[in-house]
């Protein structure tokens, strides 16, 4: 074998873990939320390939939440973070991921969700109804206390599993 060939390819070892590969897209999706609250990305993989990444912000041609697009976001006063989710406008990332992944034709029948926030209530729910088989998350989420008990149940529905990580967001107006 060639002996320059072998000096370009790097060693087995140094490679991530697809786990942690998939984790680290996750991230990078995050960073371009629009979202005034908290940047998440999602990836949706399928047969050890991408085939959806998504992230939390307003539909398709509205303002930005960032811009103003999002009275919720905007008004923490009135909508106290982690409530009233039914009244953003914002998409969150685990949704788009879904949706996209729909727009283009792909199968979301046994995939495997990677993001960097645990799914909320109602993203479990979609993510159960699209086939997704295992999520692997950062970043914990909590439920509303009243619906705790149902909100394991979609978590363990869908094997839910945190992982440890040593990657954080930063969007890109943040980088030096």
């Amino acid at each position: 074998m060639n002996e320059r060939a072998d000096a370009d390819q790097p060693e087995r070892s140094s490679l991530p873990a697809r786990d942690d590969y998939y984790l680290a897209l996750a991230f990078a999706a995050a960073r371009r939320a629009n979202c005034r609250g908290r940047s998440v990305g999602a990836i949706l993989v399928k047969g050890d390939r991408v085939i959806a990444t998504g992230y939390n912000g307003t539909p398709e041609g509205l303002p930005n939440c960032l811009d103003g697009g999002c009275l919720r976001c905007a008004d923490r006063a009135q909508f106290v973070s982690g409530t009233d989710y039914d009244l953003c406008i914002c998409v969150h990332a685990e949704s788009n991921a879904l949706l996209t992944a729909g727009r283009f034709g792909a199968s979301t029948d046994g995939t495997t969700v990677y993001t960097t926030d645990q799914p909320c209530f109602s993203c479990s729910k979609e993510l159960i109804q699209a086939g997704v088989v295992k999520v692997f998350y950062a970043r914990d989420w909590h439920p509303d206390p009243r619906v705790s008990d149902d909100y394991l149940r979609l978590q363990r529905r869908l094997g839910a599993e945190q992982v440890p990580t040593h990657y954080e967001i930063r969007r890109v107006d943040e980088l030096p």
